[in-house]
């Protein structure tokens, strides 16, 4: 469907009636809503659902469970609206840039500036922004769901084993406190990722087009598209830097949470027998406990400090990058505006890694646990002591 869409999709809307124009500048220079409810996003819209229903149809039929619905659907759901979130932004940055120009020209010369045209151009913003709002909440209620219900299909396997493997290290833990932490952490990283995915869709064609106004790079000269080439290397240099800053934390994070185990199993063994959690075990467990946890602040000092760093020089780079343009005097404030905006949405979703980092991390030591106790699970099974069916 994807190859269909970018290889067919404008010919096919046009044979069906969508007025969609040739030259595709024509619809990225429209403001406001007009930008949004152009024919070209209207049959994409169309498109997409219909691709959606027919993915659905097929999937349900040769593979039917339980949670197909939600499964399917409710993954195109969250894409669909992702996508109306990124060209929420596309739209903004148009906006931005005749919005800046128009500032510019009521400050800096003795063009005659109706405040009718600044407020005109302010209510298509706002529209823009309720616009925005109401994707946003709507895409945010409808992924809190579908994790709910993913977690509630992990829990559903695990729960429906419980009897036979509450003895395993663990097993409470497991079952209530990991998948809902891996339900949080999908939540955040697949959001994040998703709409990465969107915004390096939406945006890098738009950085394409205003490379035209930079005239070159400092150090590397004139290249082709050259905003695009400076945020592909910031990303790719950054996301490297941080991994390897952070290669330790993922293996410190499983170790914390064994030993926070270890610790919490003790103290509910001692609600039930005097004989456990002794003073000097408790001691003992609990300076794992600290030693675990002053590595894992050390480590996370250095990487952190590093990802800071990161961040706020996305902002510098991109000022260096720019400043033979700005010399040359070759572009608007509101190009300006745009090429700021633009850059920044390409290179944080470039930098997907280094804003994700840290939940990264923690889902890797709580996929590691979940995959552990899932093993046990399936040991259990090939010794004959588990049902080989599971609910749901």
């Amino acid at each position: 469907m994807v190859c269909l869409w970018f290889g067919f999709g404008a010919e096919i809307g046009r044979a069906i009636g969508f007025a969609i124009p040739q030259d595709s500048a024509k619809e990225a220079g429209l403001i406001g809503l007009d930008y949004l409810f152009s024919a070209r996003f209207l049959w994409f819209d169309t498109f997409f659902i219909l691709s959606s229903i027919v993915f659905f149809v097929f999937w349900r039929l040769i593979c039917p469970t339980k949670w197909a619905l939600w499964s399917v659907l409710g993954s195109c759901g969250i894409t669909f609206l992702s996508y109306c979130t990124v060209e929420y932004a596309v739209a903004f940055n148009n906006w931005l840039g005749p919005y800046m120009n128009l500032v510019q020209d009521a400050l800096t010369t003795d063009k005659d500036v109706q405040s009718g045209d600044l407020y005109s151009l302010l209510i298509s913003g706002v529209e823009i922004f309720a616009f925005g709002a109401i994707v946003f909440v709507l895409n945010r209620f409808l992924i809190s769901h579908f994790i709910f219900r993913w977690r509630t299909a992990m829990s559903d396997y695990y729960i429906n084993h419980w009897h036979q493997v509450r003895h395993i290290e663990g097993a409470s833990q497991r079952v209530q406190e990991d998948t809902m932490k891996f339900a949080n952490i999908m939540e955040k990283l697949g959001v994040n990722f998703v709409e990465a995915v969107m915004t390096l869709i939406a945006f890098i064609p738009v950085l394409a087009t205003l490379s035209v106004h930079v005239t070159e790079l400092p150090v590397v000269g004139k290249i082709p598209y050259p905003l695009c080439f400076a945020a592909f290397f910031f990303a790719v240099f950054g996301t490297m830097f941080l991994g390897l800053l952070g290669l330790k934390l993922p293996g410190l994070e499983y170790e914390n949470q064994k030993v926070e185990a270890a610790y919490r199993k003790e103290l509910v063994m001692g609600e039930d027998d005097p004989d456990r959690a002794e003073v000097g075990v408790l001691q003992s467990l609990y300076s794992d406990i600290r030693k675990n946890y002053f590595r894992l602040y050390f480590h996370y000092c250095y990487f952190n400090f590093g990802r800071q760093i990161l961040i706020y020089t996305n902002w510098i780079f991109m000022l260096f990058i720019l400043a033979p343009t700005i010399v040359a005097g070759s572009m608007t404030f509101g190009i300006f505006g745009q090429i700021r905006l633009a850059f920044w949405e390409v290179s944080h979703a470039f930098q997907y890694l280094i804003k994700s980092w840290p939940e990264v991390v923690d889902m890797l030591s709580v996929y590691k646990r979940l995959y552990h106790f899932e093993q046990a699970i399936e040991q259990y099974k090939e010794d004959g002591l588990l049902p080989e069916e599971s609910a749901g």
